[in-house]
């Protein structure tokens, strides 16, 4: 797997990381959205710069202009809940993708320290020779990246294959380049290095869906 840890460079994500990392911003769910989704347009456009282009003619009001636009069939998907403002800030940047959307939840059995993972809902386009982006803004354990990508094989093969998430954990990392094929992508915007025992990333920043969308009953 290629991994492209874009914190590797300072920049302007910066910002937007300390901001969703901040016990006291992020008590602004509407200013923590943002800020995910901002990052997802900065993701976004470091991963452009890997995908497929053509030579294109353009006319202008006053002549033609020749530039390289990408060819990519893109496909989207991010695990709900808290992919969708990871979602919204790709599509931002890809607004001709086609979406795919799954739900992929913990689920405790009698042990609050062990879970596996449920994937209950799926809507999907085909996927065969396209250009699948997988979201998930919290890559922990890898248990949801890797069971989401297990649902996805039905709807087809795709081309070629874009991990993105906002904060991972090297274990999880790990985990899920030991479970997929080499030629696979992946963009983060941080990488930190624990777990505890519950599988949150530390520091990380808590639960994201949480902090997007509030607290939910647990089940």
């Amino acid at each position: 797997m290629h991994i492209h840890n874009i914190s590797k460079q300072n920049s302007i994500l910066n910002t937007f990381i300390s901001e969703i990392r901040n016990t006291d911003i992020q008590k602004d769910s509407m200013r923590f959205r943002r800020n995910i989704e901002r990052i997802g347009e900065i993701l976004g456009y470091e991963m452009s710069k890997a995908l497929n282009y053509k030579p294109s003619t353009i006319k202008t009001p006053l002549g033609t202009c020749n530039i390289n636009l990408p060819e990519n069939n893109i496909v989207l998907c991010s695990i709900l809940r808290a992919g969708v403002p990871l979602h919204n800030g790709l599509l931002n940047y890809f607004d001709t993708a086609e979406n795919a959307f799954i739900s992929a939840y913990r689920h405790h059995k009698n042990d609050p320290e062990s879970f596996e993972i449920i994937v209950e809902y799926l809507a999907c386009p085909n996927l065969d020779n396209k250009t699948l982006i997988l979201a998930d803004p919290m890559l922990a354990t890898g248990q949801s990246m890797i069971a989401t990508f297990e649902a996805l094989k039905p709807f087809g093969t795709p081309k070629e294959i874009h991990l993105v998430s906002v904060i991972g954990a090297q274990k999880g990392i790990n985990f899920v380049e030991k479970n997929l094929n080499s030629n696979i992508h992946l963009w983060i915007a941080a990488i930190d290095k624990e777990l505890n025992e519950k599988g949150y990333i530390v520091p990380g920043l808590g639960d994201a869906g949480d902090l997007a969308f509030g607290e939910k009953l647990q089940h």
